[in-house]
């Protein structure tokens, strides 16, 4: 007859079945990381929104382009601040529709506290242009090696650019340093299509998409360059690794990462063509002339947009036509 089991022996099982989920993958494919010790790197984020890069509907004024606030964390891989194709929650709503920080950090440390999946919040202070830098510094562990973070486009209907779940660790080592370019992306709570858009729900509420040159396909998307097959970098990110001294860091490559808030004359700014584009003809005018003899008509069209950056120049604006007087004295 089976004899009951013990406190001591039910113990051992389940620090038996703790010890074979920690042997088993992490989600999402991601590689266990066997660091021996934390790392601090230093994080900076370089606008690249400049009026040569992304000439149409640049935003000048009341707001002029500009970056908002960075917030991002520290987290292990059952945790996802955003990713592509995936629902914003309300809290990362909040923040990409007006920039609203609050609820979206109570839920990334919401999320701390009950799955401890976030070993630490951080963040950088906003840009006042397009083309300025921001940096601030983090720490990840062994169980948190991945770094997220999202930076507001502004103006905007509901757009950003970030990172999703950036891995650090490398098996046993911690990587020296990391860069991404950075693209524009839908939060799909906004229908917008322009900087400056009005707010326009999306009802229901749609994923998260990356804006391209192409999509969404309307003429009158901010970000619709149909010459071009990719947009360029809107946004760059570069983390440096730091030196355990609490005076030394490891220096970055050069061209990879700067301080302070300054803007960017220095490095070279792709030129984005930009086409002219025209309205619809207008309505043929009265036919002018004697009586008896071929009369002119004329219709008109006004500008658009401007023509920028070597871009397809303007067409006429007028047209004349041979026409027969009516009513003519």
């Amino acid at each position: 007859m089976e004899r009951p089991r013990g406190p001591a022996v039910l113990c051992a099982l389940v620090l038996a079945a703790l010890g074979a989920a920690a042997g088993r993958p992490l989600p999402g494919g991601a590689a266990e990381c066997t660091a021996r010790t934390p790392a601090r790197y230093r994080l900076t984020f370089a606008g690249k929104w400049s009026q040569a890069a992304f000439p149409k509907q640049y935003p000048l004024f009341r707001p002029p382009a500009q970056w908002s606030a960075l917030l991002g964390a520290a987290h292990s891989s059952d945790y996802s601040l955003w990713r592509k194709d995936e629902y914003v929650s309300n809290g990362l709503r909040e923040f990409a529709e007006r920039g609203e920080a609050w609820a979206l950090m109570k839920e990334i440390e919401a999320a701390g506290e009950r799955l401890q999946s976030v070993h630490g919040v951080f963040s950088a202070p906003a840009v006042p242009s397009g083309t300025g830098q921001t940096a601030t510094e983090l720490e990840v562990q062994p169980r948190h090696s991945l770094v997220s973070f999202v930076v507001r486009i502004v103006p905007s209907p509901d757009w950003f650019v970030g990172v999703n779940s950036l891995d650090l660790c490398e098996g046993g080592r911690w990587k020296e340093q990391a860069s991404v370019d950075l693209y524009p992306h839908d939060a799909g709570t906004d229908s917008g299509f322009t900087f400056s858009s009005p707010n326009f729900a999306t009802i229901p509420q749609d994923t998260v998409t990356e804006i391209t040159s192409s999509s969404p396909s309307h003429p009158a998307s901010s970000f619709y360059y149909p010459r071009l097959k990719s947009l360029p970098p809107m946004a760059s990110m570069a983390l440096v690794r730091l030196r355990q001294s609490a005076r030394s860091f490891a220096l970055p490559s050069p061209g990879m990462a700067s301080t302070g808030n300054e803007i960017l004359d220095g490095l070279s700014v792709p030129e984005t063509p930009l086409d002219c584009e025209v309205s619809l003809w207008s309505s043929w005018g009265l036919c002018g002339g004697p009586c008896g003899k071929p009369g002119v008509k004329s219709r008109t069209r006004y500008v658009r947009v401007q023509p920028a950056n070597n871009g397809t120049r303007c067409p006429e604006l007028e047209e004349d036509a041979e026409c027969v007087p009516e009513n003519c004295v």
